[in-house]
């Protein structure tokens, strides 16, 4: 069969390649053409758009930029139309997807998403262009399912890829002496530096992160770059500072960090499942903040908290995302055993609820069997 998948940032890039892995699995006569990133990639197909061009976020951002995503729909719904696929499968980015939900509907296609809009939380009224131009729904967290019937709107949820995509590199055979000198560091514990995918999210929280770096002689901090920003992106921000960068290894610096920082997101949850105790750290443009708080609805942050339902970890956001706040939540993850131990808890009934692993094949199955009816 031939798919058309559409990813339009970093996680969309992880669990698009996952799928597609499934789906290889599942259909012998597999092909792909598609939105993504490198993973995707590496799993064949005709790559049409990089991420590193489409992905924009926040609502100053998102106008600032109108003209290009007016062309990137125009190129998008002209390659659907040529390609003319079994199906366009959707990747989370709603703002850009439920638009092309809409156009493949209207040239009779079917439209399968893949990881919701997060209209739990915001854009409630979502959910009317989802009834009316998705075909099926594939949800990542249990709640969904809850949240969708009270729609009246049927969903699958088969379990959470992550789970898959962490598990693959717990099982990996390296260690943490590898790690050290594959990427000349010291040999002392690590803290994780995850500051986003996006060059407007590194721009307004990893120097704040780094500002705290004096006060922690006896740990080494490693960022790791996010794979849309160029190397030299970093170079300003870390000139100065005892920190150590490194490229393509976000989920081995997860593996072999003792603690994190983290800006909100899909990272958040990598973390909790690496087992990592951290701190959530986000700050976004004043404008945005401001208008996000007017029409967010939900009470946290990060997936961690979302998905238990209570503080798992601590939010430091906007304006209590400052040096001596980070400071005070670092430290009493390193030296409040109690504090640490009940984090590390809280991540393992956050595991027991997500499920087992399998995730990206359960969902694949489900797709190609639905296809086949």
């Amino acid at each position: 069969m031939k798919y058309y998948i559409i990813a339009g940032e970093a996680s969309g890039d992880l669990h698009g390649s996952n799928l597609m892995k499934g789906l290889k699995m599942v259909d012998a006569e597999v092909n792909f053409r598609f939105w993504g990133g490198d993973l995707m990639q590496a799993q064949g197909g005709e790559l049409v758009k990089h991420y590193k061009e489409t992905a924009i976020m926040g609502f100053v951002e998102v106008l600032m930029n109108l003209g290009k995503l007016k062309r990137f729909f125009k190129e998008c719904k002209q390659d659907i139309q040529s390609y003319n696929p079994d199906v366009v499968i959707l990747i989370d980015y709603p703002g850009f997807n439920l638009r092309m939900a809409e156009f493949a509907k209207s040239i009779g296609l079917k439209t399968y998403y893949y990881i919701s809009p997060k209209i739990w939380a915001w854009k409630e009224s979502r959910i009317n262009k989802i009834k009316a131009f998705v075909d099926k729904m594939f949800v990542i967290f249990p709640f969904e399912v809850d949240y969708f019937k009270k729609h009246n709107y049927p969903v699958d949820y088969a379990g959470n890829p992550l789970l898959d995509a962490v598990q693959e590199k717990i099982d990996e055979e390296s260690s943490l002496d590898d790690f050290i000198n594959r990427n000349n560091l010291e040999n002392k514990p690590v803290i994780g530096i995850l500051a986003g995918s996006r060059k407007q999210e590194i721009d307004r929280n990893l120097s704040t992160m780094l500002d705290i770096i004096p006060n922690y002689k006896d740990h080494q901090f490693v960022i790791a770059a996010a794979p849309s920003i160029e190397p030299d992106y970093y170079d300003k921000f870390v000139k100065g500072y005892d920190v150590k960068v490194v490229f393509n290894q976000t989920y081995d610096v997860l593996k072999y960090s003792t603690a994190a920082l983290v800006t909100s997101g899909t990272a958040t949850l990598e973390t909790a499942l690496f087992n990592v105790p951290q701190v959530v750290c986000y700050r976004a443009g004043n404008l945005t903040y401001y208008i996000a708080k007017q029409l967010i609805k939900i009470e946290y942050a990060s997936l961690v908290n979302l998905i238990m339902d209570s503080e798992v970890v601590k939010e430091l956001l906007q304006f209590d995302m400052n040096p001596k706040m980070v400071k005070e939540e670092l430290d009493k993850i390193l030296f409040d055993d109690d504090y640490c131990n009940k984090m590390l808890e809280n991540y393992k009934q956050l595991r027991e609820v997500l499920g087992g692993t399998g995730a990206s094949e359960r969902v694949a199955k489900l797709i190609y069997n639905y296809l086949q009816e």
